[in-house]
């Protein structure tokens, strides 16, 4: 286990670039970025702990194979750098007691993922003594956070049978769909969905929970997934979806009123924003928008954006009500919030005459700041 050091001057390979963001770029900051290695269980991972200003860092540990062209510690470290910045944001807007981090594990999880893998994970996570505390992310789910939690106490989005909340997908739909409900009242003048098309990308484990509140509200729905058992569980269920064959077409759609984008992030982009016939773009994709800007056309082309960092934060204050003994209503309660917090961004965001983006930043950074003020320590 190793602390990133900083690369040689004048260096211009992927890490040295890394690095760069890492200790000079807007985007960095982070606290502490830790190196893990395990030989004997192949275990390569990355823990990067961007702040403890307002409690031990917490986030998701992702388990992904990054394409070896593309030097893939080097796309692991960008990658849990960009993802720990972000639950920093995520955690002060959802009024959590928690700062960011992120934790990559590099590897294909169908073929080197193994309980002695977790079991030495779990140990890194642990070295760190509370700083950070892990839960799930893409590539690692509820059975996998049981087996990490026995070499590390600092692990959350467990079992209910090993004292866990279980899957969080409910609460993260649930707070989705608040955040949806105050983006249509700002818009529209009423929170009400009965008649608005709603177009839905991903209907994995959140997209589908989605579809059913979506449906019950009266909303007719569209839908796109490259899975097609995805969409087939979905049209099963309510006859009534229609489902859409490409991405573009379901954006590009003219009766669109909403598009939730609930799969992979970076889909707000120069491709699909000038395609896009929605009127409010509100989902639990993480990282939605491709580059710095795109929230500036997204504004220009008066598509109201709700931060997808608030609107999917559902699933965060699940696993951190887990910490203090699940209570389920408790958290339900919290993620609730949702609405009023997204209701305030676009306020300061017309008060301030910036997008909603920007203002959630802002009031995320303030919170942030309070907490540094009082110089209180996270243990």
């Amino acid at each position: 286990m190793t602390d990133v050091r900083p690369a040689v001057s004048g260096d211009s390979t992927p890490e040295a670039e890394v690095l760069d963001t890492l200790f000079h770029s807007d985007q960095g900051g982070h606290e502490q970025v830790v190196l893990c290695q395990d030989r004997p269980t192949g275990l390569r991972a990355v823990i990067a702990v961007h702040s403890t200003a307002l409690g031990p860092a917490l986030g998701g540990t992702r388990f992904h194979a990054y394409p070896e062209a593309a030097h893939p510690e080097s796309a692991a470290l960008a990658d849990a750098l960009r993802l720990a910045r972000g639950m920093t944001y995520k955690n002060a807007l959802a009024g959590l007691d928690h700062g960011g981090g992120k934790a990559v594990i590099i590897g294909d999880p169908e073929k080197i993922k193994s309980e002695e893998l977790l079991l030495a994970y779990g140990r890194c996570v642990a070295a760190l003594g509370g700083r950070y505390v892990t839960a799930c992310d893409v590539g690692t789910y509820v059975a996998d956070m049981d087996v990490v939690a026995r070499t590390c106490r600092w692990t959350t989005g467990r079992s209910p049978e090993n004292g866990g909340a279980g899957d969080s997908s409910v609460l993260t739909a649930y707070g989705v769909f608040e955040a949806m409900l105050a983006s249509a009242e700002h818009r529209w003048g009423s929170p009400e969905l009965t008649g608005r098309t709603v177009g839905v990308a991903g209907v994995g484990k959140v997209g589908h929970l989605l579809v059913d509140q979506l449906i019950e509200a009266g909303a007719r729905v569209l839908v796109h997934d490259v899975n097609p058992d995805a969409v087939r569980r979905v049209l099963t269920a309510h006859p009534s979806v229609v489902a859409l064959n490409s991405e573009d077409e379901l954006i590009s759609d003219p009766s669109l009123d909403i598009y939730a984008p609930c799969a992979l992030g970076g889909v707000l982009n120069d491709h699909t924003v000038p395609l896009l016939r929605a009127g409010i773009v509100c989902g639990a994709a993480n990282n939605q928008l491709d580059h710095p800007g795109v929230e500036k056309d997204l504004a220009e082309r008066g598509i109201l954006y709700a931060p997808d960092y608030v609107v999917n934060s559902g699933g965060v204050i699940q696993v951190a009500d887990e910490l203090h003994g699940f209570d389920f209503a408790r958290a339900k309660t919290k993620a609730a919030d949702i609405r009023l917090t997204t209701r305030e961004i676009f306020q300061r965001a017309e008060s301030d005459g910036v997008p909603p983006a920007v203002a959630a930043d802002r009031i995320a950074e303030h919170r942030i700041a309070q907490a540094r003020s009082l110089d209180r320590p996270f243990a």
